[in-house]
């Protein structure tokens, strides 16, 4: 499961994909960029792309010092998948190119679409955990990694 070998001279690259890259995948991104104090490339893609991200999303990430006002969902593409050692997909099912020799992950979230910020901070807590916890594989363990 590391991927010591494709870091060598390099920092490991994580994307995230769900279907609208409006809520997800673009609260992963924000924390994953954040926490890893940008030692991990972090990208973001949909499947089928909305036209903004969600304000609800917005508002819980703001809630932790990290703004995301200007991020826009982007379309997935096979170059983003190539590009990645790290591909995390959020309910896009078989719509995420596959290329061996990627470490695929599949993380189960309800969807933020739709739902009050009451209800996306729940989604967005478990997401930074599961960040933390990615972090923690991504990056060698020398006491300056990620912090909450």
């Amino acid at each position: 499961m590391s991927i010591e070998t494709t870091t060598e001279g390099r920092k490991p690259s994580v994307l995230f994909v769900c279907v609208h890259n409006a809520g997800r995948s673009q609260m992963a991104a924000a924390y994953l960029d954040h926490l890893s104090e940008g030692r991990i490339e972090v990208l973001s893609a949909g499947s089928q792309p909305a036209d903004q991200v969600n304000p609800a999303a917005v508002e819980a990430m703001q809630e932790e010092g990290i703004d995301i006002t200007a991020e826009t969902p982007k379309v997935l593409t096979a170059e983003a998948v190539k590009a990645s050692d790290v591909v995390v997909t959020m309910g896009c099912g078989d719509e995420c190119p596959y290329f061996p020799g990627k470490r695929y992950e599949d993380w189960v979230l309800e969807d933020p679409a739709g739902k009050g910020v009451e209800s996306v901070r729940p989604i967005r807590d478990e997401i930074k955990g599961r960040i933390q916890q990615l972090i923690s594989e991504l990056l060698p363990t020398d006491g300056t990694t990620a912090h909450a």
